[in-house]
């Protein structure tokens, strides 16, 4: 049995016995990496993966209460940083690519980082979607070069200096009330 087309370059290849492997990376990677295969959605995976972020945290968090929010983004994205890491690396190694498209562990965790300390009100968070998208498409330094670190770290942390730099532009718009 063999998978169809992907955009990666995988037709032909035999499926994985077992959940072992497949094409990009072992099971795990694939799945942690592709945010369970939100990373084929088309067109533009990474925003498809900074939206479904958004709609998650927002579903997380309003079932926090608020003394929690903060303590609980920072640790989703240092986890989701900890587990990307090595898991863009298995599926960039496999896919022979430096950076995949379908890889949008990243777009997590810059987003989850975008959205630290953000109030749960619709401006809110579409600002933050917005902020996040254009510093991780614009790539300021040192965004683009973070990309040239190896592997999954390469992949991972340009898009959480992307994240900082919404942080930050949010940070400021919070506090001089401009979302009002």
């Amino acid at each position: 049995m063999t998978n169809e087309a992907d955009d990666d370059g995988s037709a032909g290849v035999p499926l994985a016995v077992a959940g072992a492997s497949r094409p990009g990376g072992p099971r795990w990677a694939h799945l942690i990496a592709t945010v369970f295969g939100i990373g084929r959605l088309h067109p533009g995976p990474g925003t498809w993966g900074s939206a479904a972020t958004v709609v998650l945290w927002t579903v997380i968090a309003f079932r926090l209460s608020p003394a929690l929010q903060l303590a609980t983004a920072i640790a989703l994205a240092l986890l989701v940083v900890g587990i990307g890491i090595p898991a863009a690396t298995q599926v960039a190694r496999v896919s022979g690519k430096k950076d995949p498209q379908f890889v949008v562990i990243d777009e997590v965790a810059g987003q989850l980082i975008a959205l630290i300390a953000v109030p749960l009100a619709w401006k809110t968070l579409l600002a933050g979607f917005i902020l996040f998208r254009v510093f991780d498409i614009v790539k300021p330094p040192p965004v683009r070069q973070l990309e040239r670190l190896p592997e999954g770290t390469g992949i991972v942390l340009d898009d959480v200096a992307a994240g900082i730099y919404a942080l930050v532009v949010m940070q400021i718009l919070l506090h001089f009330d401009l979302l009002k």
